[in-house]
């Protein structure tokens, strides 16, 4: 995966929601510098017929100060389910952009849900 990934932000509290959900799934991207990050799937969205996932890149403890999160192109090989997916980098400012605003939408509809469930 390339390290140079556009990010988004995530304010704390919706990256202690999502962490403390307790459906906390990783995957270990490898950089291009030959580092590896562990990152906490926070969904894949389908966009234009195309998934992306967002991924909350995690600190040695388990943590993201600063909210950053990444998007990808996600695929799965449908062929061969236990194949690993494929996640491929955003180069399009355009079409990352419309995923950025789809994200937005997700976190808009998280917390209606959670406002809604409260009640």
């Amino acid at each position: 995966m390339n390290s140079n990934q556009k990010e988004d932000n995530l304010s704390n509290s919706e990256q202690d929601q999502m962490i403390d959900a307790g459906e906390e799934m990783t995957v270990t991207l490898d950089l291009t510098d030959g580092t590896s990050v562990t990152c906490a799937i926070v969904t894949i969205l389908a966009v234009k017929e195309q998934d992306y996932i967002v991924l909350l890149p995690l600190d040695e403890n388990g943590r993201n100060d600063d909210g950053e999160v990444w998007f990808y192109r996600y695929r799965e090989n449908e062929a061969d389910p236990n194949e690993e997916p494929e996640l491929e980098y955003i180069d399009d400012d355009e079409e990352y952009e419309i995923v950025a605003d789809a994200f937005d939408e997700y976190l808009d509809s998280v917390e209606f849900d959670e406002v809604m469930g409260e009640e």
